[in-house]
């Protein structure tokens, strides 16, 4: 999808309603659904974090950039994920966390980056992070620079790719609550998306879609 094209769709995706739960069920095991229903997010006082979902041009074509975290002692080593992180005192709203984080992540002016809407909260039961998305567009081309402490590598997934739907598959998956379970995913070149990001992919996919 071209992003002149793209940007004219904008105004119509920062005021539709958002699919929430349904969209996010679609990428949670069966057997999780429920869990999710129940879960009182008072009572496990979680954590907060913030990320960007950030769609910008490159060579004229509508791109989203996903991080590869890298190794390290914790449930989320070596996973997919938008860029983004925990609050911190410094940060006087969700967004700025989300814009700070993918500054220093990805090396993003946050002056470059407009914010468009934010999206349902996801909840990480294995880290108790409640995690705000924030869907932002940049109009110009980016020039990324990862943060070598925290970020293995940078993938830059056009939006074609982004909305097709032979993209989103069933794997059998290893996780923090299960062995070799049925988990469903989007497929992003050689990565497997799955968890929190699939389920904020998820709402995105079908945010834009409603519009198209």
């Amino acid at each position: 999808m071209e992003f002149h094209s793209f940007l004219k769709y904008v105004p119509k995706i920062a005021k539709e309603s958002l699919p929430a739960t349904s969209a996010h069920l679609k990428m949670t095991p069966l057997f999780r659904h429920e869990l999710m229903r129940a879960i009182n997010y008072d009572s496990l006082q979680p954590k907060k974090a913030a990320v960007l979902m950030l769609v910008y041009p490159k060579n004229n074509e509508t791109h989203i950039v996903l991080i590869v975290r890298n190794t390290y002692p914790g449930v989320h080593s070596s996973q997919i994920a938008f860029p983004g992180g925990k609050v911190e005192l410094e940060d006087d709203s969700l967004a700025h966390t989300a814009l700070r984080e993918a500054e220093e992540e990805i090396g993003v002016n946050r002056m470059y980056v407009e914010i468009i809407k934010s999206f349902t909260e996801v909840y990480i039961p294995p880290s108790n992070f409640l995690v705000s998305p924030f869907l932002g567009i940049s109009t110009q081309e980016l020039n990324f620079v990862r943060q070598e402490n925290e970020v293995a590598d940078i993938i830059e997934l056009s939006m074609n790719d982004f909305l097709d739907d032979s993209n989103v598959v069933m794997r059998k998956l290893t996780t923090s609550y299960a062995n070799e379970i049925d988990v469903p995913a989007f497929l992003v070149k050689e990565h497997i998306v799955w968890g929190a990001t699939a389920m904020m992919m998820s709402e995105l996919k079908e945010t834009i879609k409603k519009v198209l």
